[in-house]
């Protein structure tokens, strides 16, 4: 006969279920409530709807770093325009936004630079986590429509860099980028990135061979 468990053989831990009540439910968000969100984790918005995403790996947010300083030290001495890292939302239209990994807006765009979200971007960037759909396809849509002109998009699984250049309301590829050579920018002429130093950045932490 199966013995049935008891208070001293099962332990159950409920959930703080009623944290949630402090939230609206998804669906009804407004766009003034994501941005006040507070929390260390990735969040996008996107029509009443707060996206959680996972949090970054130790070798992504190092990919990141090296391309933020890479751009930062292109555009900062040239007095070209903001480059920011993530996690700065992106409004793309009204009740949508993304946090790029890396974004630059230039000069002649600058009002569209505000303390909680920018209003659109002249270049992006996204290091390709284990959700690959997301940054490969639904982004590339999304930041197409949004008139984005550049996206680079950093795949550490392919050590490639694609740079998309924006035709009407899609993207055409300006040039796919593998190790041994050099990812240049079609909006930014002058700014390139060596792929082998990209996907090095691991390697001062220990975290590739």
């Amino acid at each position: 006969m199966t013995q049935m468990p008891t208070h001293q053989t099962t332990t159950w831990r409920e959930p703080a279920w009623d944290v949630a009540l402090l939230f609206p439910p998804q669906g009804e968000w407004s766009e003034e409530e994501y941005l006040a969100l507070d929390t260390n984790r990735p969040v996008e918005f996107c029509d009443g709807r707060i996206e959680v995403l996972e949090m970054p790996t130790a070798l992504h947010q190092l990919i990141t770093a090296f391309l933020y300083r890479a751009l930062f030290s292109f555009v900062d001495p040239r007095s070209l325009g903001a480059v920011l890292p993530a996690a700065y939302p992106v409004r793309l239209r009204a009740g949508k936004y993304r946090e790029p990994d890396v974004l630059f807006i230039s000069s002649a765009n600058a009002a569209r630079l505000r303390n909680e979200y920018a209003e659109g971007a002249d270049l992006v960037m996204e290091v390709v986590s284990s959700n690959r759909q997301h940054d490969l396809v639904r982004k590339r849509h999304e930041y197409a429509l949004a008139g984005i002109p550049e996206y680079w998009i950093v795949d550490p699984e392919h050590e490639t860099i694609t740079v998309l250049t924006l035709d009407g309301d899609h993207y055409t590829e300006y040039g796919v980028f593998a190790r041994g050579d050099t990812a240049v920018s079609k909006l930014l002429p002058g700014f390139e990135v060596s792929v082998d130093e990209t996907f090095n950045a691991g390697k001062a932490a220990g975290l590739m061979p």
